[in-house]
């Protein structure tokens, strides 16, 4: 186990994570905020799927979800169809207008990062997303169940463990979480 000091250190790093974080803001287009590009993005990794799953993986209340629906089906960017299984309920669909809108961010973002780590190795680089996605696995489990960081089941990860109010999917659930960020790529 780490000393305290570090675990203080740690939290002071990512604090300062903001600058990070606000410079991402600052590539996004103003037609495509964060939230929207979050919707983008995991519906480009995860496929079709009802809005609830999709609030599920925003770890965002029902109505900031809708919200940002609403935002990028007004642009056309995604199409929302009935679900064949219940009427009431719509399947959300990334449109190639929303793919080409992604794959813009992707761009955008790819070159922010290649311009601030252009000093980094491509193993430093490496092992930075190496611990990140450890990190965010050990933030994973969403129960009481007391799993291991790093061994966590289906169970653990199934439902988010509250809605943070954040727009991204950062802090998304599921066996695929460890995949997200709270950027499009």
């Amino acid at each position: 186990m780490a000393a305290r000091s570090q675990y203080e250190e740690l939290a002071r790093q990512l604090s300062a994570v903001g600058a990070v974080k606000r410079g991402l803001a600052r590539i996004l287009p103003p037609e495509c905020p964060g939230g929207s590009a979050a919707v983008l993005a995991l519906l480009d990794q995860h496929g079709e799927m009802r809005i609830s799953r999709l609030a599920e993986l925003l770890s965002v209340d029902m109505s900031v979800t809708s919200r940002h629906v609403a935002h990028v089906a007004e642009f056309g960017w995604i199409e929302r169809s009935p679900d064949p299984v219940d009427k009431r309920s719509r399947i959300l669909r990334l449109t190639p207008a929303g793919r080409t809108v992604l794959d813009d961010l992707g761009r955008r973002t790819t070159e922010m990062f290649a311009h601030h780590l252009a000093d980094w190795s491509d193993d430093e680089v490496g092992q930075l997303n190496t611990l990140l996605a450890r990190l965010r696995d050990s933030f994973a489990c969403r129960s009481h169940t007391g799993c291991t960081p790093g061994r966590h089941s289906d169970d653990c990860r199934a439902r988010p463990s509250g809605s943070s109010g954040v727009a991204g999917p950062e802090a998304g659930s599921g066996p695929d979480a460890v995949a997200h960020t709270r950027t499009p790529l």
